[in-house]
């Protein structure tokens, strides 16, 4: 089964602990997910963030409605939080959020995620046909979203560290 990996950076011109705060709010998430995705936290507010924590979230893709439960596997309060899915349409979603002071006061964030898609040599096919474009759409989305939110912007153009938005870096 193949691991993909999708990498982005943004630069936020909020302070570390601002954009921390703001990310660190998992209701959040909502206002950075496209519409299209149907996407709302089943969770109960207020949601204590910490390592261990486990939140639930509905969402729509191509019509289909699924639930998805998110583990907070790592907090590092101010610096970096890993969530993994527990539960979801991915075989595996490790994510990476890692947050750096720039001069300014502003804060470079990166988000790593390393995704492996069920179903073989048919995951793959749609890896290719919709799965990596969407995913695209959806951080590109997000980005806007946090510029919007955060930076005051009408637009934003993410970072890409790689080539390509989702690259397969092993194979199984």
């Amino acid at each position: 089964m193949k691991t993909y990996l999708l990498e982005r950076e943004q630069l936020i011109r909020r302070s570390k602990e601002e954009t921390f705060e703001f990310f660190g709010d998992a209701f959040n998430l909502e206002k950075i997910t496209p519409p299209f995705l149907k996407f709302r936290i089943t969770t109960p507010n207020p949601i204590a963030m910490k390592a261990g924590v486990l939140i639930d979230y509905q969402l729509s893709l191509f019509g289909i409605p699924f639930k998805w439960r998110t583990l907070i596997e790592s907090w590092d309060e101010g610096d970096k939080f890993v969530d993994t899915q527990i539960k979801g349409p991915y075989s595996l979603w490790h994510h990476t959020h890692t947050f750096e002071d720039l001069a300014g006061g502003e804060t470079l964030m990166k988000d790593i995620v390393r995704y492996r898609i069920p179903f073989g040599v048919f995951g793959r096919i749609a890896h290719w046909l919709f799965i990596e474009k969407t995913l695209d759409a959806i951080f590109d989305y997000r980005a806007e979203a946090t510029s919007m939110l955060l930076n005051g912007e009408e637009k934003s153009t993410p970072m890409k560290v790689t080539g390509m938005a989702a690259t397969a870096f092993s194979g199984d």
